[in-house]
């Protein structure tokens, strides 16, 4: 048999300019943050230093809360169609300027460059042309209901799509006519600091977005604040409660996204082939760091032997490696903490009794990796079956009937999404209709639209992100 190999394809790093150091974004221009306090951000791939960002304090926080403030008093008397524009305008430049975006997000956060460019980047610039289109339409979107804006928002985004995610949170947010303070995560700023760039570039009035980096620490002094009328939050389950509790008593909306174990049920009449790439899809897509990801595989018992054998020789083709590289499937795991918490779950899954299969892969010797791995053999009541690993593990289950299936799907503490891979179409809307999940896909999966709304159930958060329930997330009813 012929070992046919790919030959580098290097996304050069040339288009993107990385500044020393950082300060905040606030009213309308960057600035040096009142802590003096910074920390490197590093490519996850390499090791390599690529930047110093601020650690915003409380006195950052007031600033671009008050600028916030101050830019509302213009942006919530300025006309929904001219607001569309700013929108309109911003998603232009992310277009024009996307490779540039899908270099920085892949150097930053260690993803493919193949995912950056041609899935990230292309949804980022979507949902700003997507809510561009509502801004001038919330008067007809709720029927005889009234809605006005909360006011000053407060957004912390997470590190394993942070452009996306501050695209799902920003433009609806400015369509709808609030002011925004967003905290990037402290691994992955790089991004979110280009695209204030392009917030200057199109004129966006003073204050209208603000930008503050940190830690944990400058995200609870957003949550915190006084003035901040709205918290939207995405990241793991345990922050999202600290959040709740923090606001227990205020008058403060909130959203949560939070953290998924997702199950894609593959029933013995699937097209196998078909379902091998969506279960592949489903957990391996940016080293499966993703809320949503299909980290449990539910197979029918008949159909387990020749489904694993499918699987793992799929599993085997995956490239794993620089993300530059083109021809890479799989990059570079976020940060060293998210390394040893992957490992130490996977060692207590083998010491429970699972088997594991790892890909045969040379790793890089510099940078955070892990090879694509499976479990078989598992026991609902093992941790790799119930926690969320938030890495390129998929653990495997067995189920005899569409009945035992659904039991097994929602014997877990999350809710956010879910898989059914079958030919018939009756199947898949009963198990739907029984999945406790936000997001249900049918003979696919990870598939997003802009027009269509996401979110969970249960400990995966509440609220909608994206369509016209994501405008929600940003409006009150007028007393």
């Amino acid at each position: 048999m012929n070992n046919w190999e790919y030959s580098e394809s290097i996304e050069s790093e040339k288009i993107v300019n990385i500044e020393k150091k950082y300060g905040n974004f606030i009213d309308g221009k960057f600035v040096t943050p009142k802590s003096k306090q910074y920390i490197d951000t590093i490519s996850p791939s390499t090791e390599k230093i690529l930047s110093s960002i601020s650690i915003g304090n409380q006195q950052d926080v007031d600033y671009a809360v008050a600028s916030a403030k101050e830019g509302l008093k213009k942006w919530s008397k300025t006309n929904p169609s001219e607001r569309a524009k700013y929108l309109f305008k911003l998603a232009r430049l992310i277009q024009e300027r996307s490779r540039e975006f899908a270099v920085l997000e892949s150097l930053d956060g260690g993803k493919p460059i193949k995912e950056s460019r041609d899935f990230d980047l292309p949804q980022v610039a979507q949902n700003f042309f997507y809510y561009a289109g509502w801004a001038d339409k919330l008067d007809i979107a709720w029927g005889g209901e009234e809605y006005k804006p909360y006011g000053v928002v407060g957004q912390i985004i997470p590190w394993n799509f942070p452009l996306l995610m501050l695209s799902w949170k920003v433009a609806p947010a400015l369509a709808t006519g609030n002011t925004v303070v967003l905290k990037p995560a402290e691994t992955t700023p790089l991004t979110a600091l280009l695209f204030a760039e392009l917030c200057e570039e199109v004129g966006l009035p003073d204050g209208v977005f603000n930008l503050v980096t940190g830690d944990g620490s400058t995200g609870s002094h957003l949550v915190n604040h006084k003035d901040i009328k709205k918290i939207a939050f995405t990241g793991s389950t345990g922050v999202g409660k600290y959040i709740q509790k923090s606001l227990a008593g205020r008058d403060v909306g909130l959203t949560l996204e939070l953290g998924g174990k997702a199950a894609n049920i593959v029933y013995s009449d699937a097209a196998l082939d078909e379902a091998v790439e969506g279960v592949v899809n489903g957990i391996f897509f940016n080293q499966g760091h993703v809320c949503c990801a299909g980290s449990r595989l539910l197979v029918q018992e008949d159909i387990e032997e020749k489904f694993i054998k499918k699987l793992e020789k799929r599993m085997q083709t995956l490239n794993v490696g620089n993300p530059l590289d083109k021809n890479t499937d799989v990059g570079a795991i976020n940060s060293k903490d998210q390394l040893d918490k992957i490992e130490k779950l996977v060692n207590e899954g083998v010491a429970d009794g699972g088997d594991l299969f790892q890909i045969e892969c040379e790793l890089p010797k510099n940078g955070f990796w892990f090879k694509p791995s499976l479990f078989t053999s598992v026991q609902a009541n093992y941790k790799i079956a119930t926690e969320e690993i938030f890495g390129p593990v998929l653990t495997t289950l067995t189920f005899r009937t569409p009945e035992e299936a659904v039991e097994i799907a929602n014997n877990t503490e999350y809710g956010l999404s879910a898989g059914i891979w079958t030919e018939k179409g009756s199947k898949i809307l009963w198990t739907a209709d029984r999945l406790e999940a936000g997001v249900i896909w049918a003979n696919t999966f990870n598939k997003f639209d802009p027009a269509s709304p996401f979110g969970g159930y249960k400990e995966s958060g509440f609220g909608r992100e994206g369509g016209r329930h994501g405008l929600l997330s940003y409006l009150k009813v007028s007393s």
